[in-house]
C-alpha cells in the first residue's frame, strides 16, 4: 500500500524500495558529515574554541564548554545514523545542531564578522560565511526529508 510521495511532488509514488535507499543515503551522508566534523573537532579542541569564540556569543567558559561537548554530540550522531540505531533521535539533533549553526552564522554575516565558521578545519583557509550558512541550510534539507521519510514509511501490502 502506497502512503508517500517523493519529495518535490513528482508523479512517481514512494515505494518501501525508493524510501529505503533514500533513507539509507540521507542517513550515511549526514552521519559521515557529522562524523568527520566532530572527529576533526575533538582533535583540536582549542583551536575549535577559538573559532567558537570568534562568533561572540558565548562567555570563555561557554566556548571552551561547547567546544568540549558539541564535537562528542556530533560524533555520536553521526554514528547512530551511519549504523541506523534511533536514526529519529540522531537526525533530530542534527536538525537543531544546524539550526543553531545556521542562526549563529547569520549574527555573525549580520554583525560584520569576517570569522571562519569552524565546522571541518581548525586554523586552515576559511571557510566563507556564505558558503557555510549554504552547506547547512543543504544539511537542513537532507534532515527534514530524512524526517519526512521517517513519518510517511511506506508499508509493503502482507502477503495473501
Amino acid at each position: 500500500m502506497e502512503r508517500g510521495r517523493l519529495p518535490g511532488g513528482g508523479d512517481q509514488p514512494v515505494t518501501a524500495t525508493h524510501g529505503k535507499y533514500l533513507t539509507l543515503t540521507l542517513r550515511i551522508i549526514l552521519g559521515w558529515v557529522f562524523l568527520c566534523a566532530g572527529g576533526l573537532k575533538i582533535a583540536e579542541p582549542v583551536a575549535f574554541a577559538g573559532s567558537v569564540a570568534a562568533y561572540k556569543l558565548l562567555p570563555t567558559f561557554g566556548n571552551y564548554l561547547v567546544a568540549a561537548t558539541l564535537p562528542w554530540v556530533e560524533v555520536l550522531c553521526g554514528l547512530l545514523l551511519i549504523i541506523g540505531y534511533r536514526v529519529r533521535a540522531g537526525t533530530t539533533l542534527v536538525l537543531l545542531m544546524n539550526l543553531v549553526f545556521a542562526v549563529a552564522i547569520i549574527s555573525a554575516i549580520v554583525r560584520g564578522l569576517d570569522i571562519d565558521c569552524g565546522c571541518f578545519r581548525q586554523g586552515g583557509p576559511k571557510t566563507s560565511p556564505w558558503i557555510a550558512l549554504l552547506r547547512d541550510l543543504a544539511l537542513i534539507a537532507g534532515t527534514v526529508v530524512l524526517l519526512w521519510l521517517d513519518n510517511h514509511r511506506i508499508e509493503t501490502p502482507a502477503a495473501s
